[in-house]
């Protein structure tokens, strides 16, 4: 098979395709054929070197879209059979097992999710951990409920793309911001409700809206901007901490009570599979096919164009999520 192999944390030239064997099923985990897999920060982290517990050489990837390939006999019992469309993310993909950045991957049966669907494969490979991510953020880590007012810090991303969408379908009020005004219609058409040009101060603009703050917010950018998005929220709301976009995710210091703005609570999410739910992705992919129900652009590649695809990944060059066709 074709893979994607980081030689060691460094530049996108570490990054190389190369002809190795396809994995040997055991019992206990199934073979994907991989059709599509996302791009994701965390991917980014491992090649720069910030990611813990990751050995090289490594098949990076922390989620892939495909079709069962092959299972072990001892697990017949799963229900997976040869030829379902599947989906699988985390489980330390990439970092301790090779990972989705290949044309087969091993993983273990328990984080394959099944689904049934006739979209193309470049928008099913944008679907699981974005749709994981944005979907654990509000409900596990903001118990966002209709009516609530929801402000998503770093709203162009992937993840926030789709926490707009869920969001909605909660019957959320949505404020999202941008950094690139060019980039406020790509919101408006995600059916946000306020577009918040992020010149640093977020939270003036937000409580002109809502003057005693809003009742949620999720934060995507990381900490250089976590205490304007706790400032912008009411007491008793609740911000969870969830992305990384600025690549800086340590709060130095940290004195609570200087920090955290009287009565605002602070989350975190961090999920993995077991926090999508079949049911909530094939209702989903149901929307998107549909038409009722959009996750954002996406911008394909093949897979040996993996290294221009992290270098747009890494400098935000391309807006939404960042697909790579394996070929398969």
């Amino acid at each position: 098979m074709r893979a994607v192999v980081l030689s060691g944390p460094g530049p996108v030239e570490n990054l190389d395709v190369l002809d190795i064997p396809v994995p040997a099923v055991r019992p206990g985990w199934v073979r994907i054929e991989v059709k599509a897999f996302g791009l994701n920060r965390s991917e980014l982290h491992t090649r720069l070197g910030l990611a813990e517990d990751v050995t090289f050489p490594r098949i990076p990837g922390i989620e892939a879209t495909g079709v069962v390939d092959a299972l072990d006999p001892a697990d017949a019992g799963s229900g997976l059979r040869p030829g379902d469309q599947v989906a699988t993310m985390m489980g330390d993909m990439g970092r301790t097992y090779d990972g989705g950045y290949a044309q087969y991957t091993l993983v273990p049966v328990g984080q394959v999710i099944p689904f049934t669907s006739a979209l193309p494969w470049e928008v099913l490979g944008a679907i699981p951990e974005t749709l994981q991510t944005a979907y654990g953020s509000l409900t596990t880590g903001l118990d966002l409920s209709a009516g609530q007012s929801l402000l998503i810090r770093g709203g162009t991303s992937s993840v926030g793309l789709a926490a707009a969408a869920v969001a909605k379908e909660l019957g959320a009020t949505v404020l999202s911001t941008t950094r690139n005004p060019d980039r406020a219609d790509t919101l408006k058409a995600q059916g946000i409700d306020h577009v918040l040009v992020d010149d640093g101060k977020v939270a003036e603009a937000a409580r002109a809206l809502f003057p005693d703050g809003v009742d949620a917010a999720l934060e995507l950018v990381g900490t250089p901007t976590l205490p304007d998005t706790l400032a912008a929220t009411r007491v008793h709301g609740t911000v969870c901490f969830t992305g990384m976009l600025s690549n800086q995710w340590i709060v130095r210091d940290f004195y609570p009570i200087g920090y955290l703005p009287t009565g605002v609570r602070l989350t975190a999410y961090g999920g993995d599979s077991g926090d999508l739910p079949a049911a909530v992705l094939q209702r989903f992919l149901d929307g998107i096919a549909a038409g009722t129900v959009s996750l954002g652009p996406v911008t394909p590649y093949e897979l040996d164009d993996i290294r221009r695809a992290h270098t747009d990944m890494e400098t935000g060059a391309a807006l939404g999520k960042l697909v790579v066709l394996t070929g398969r």
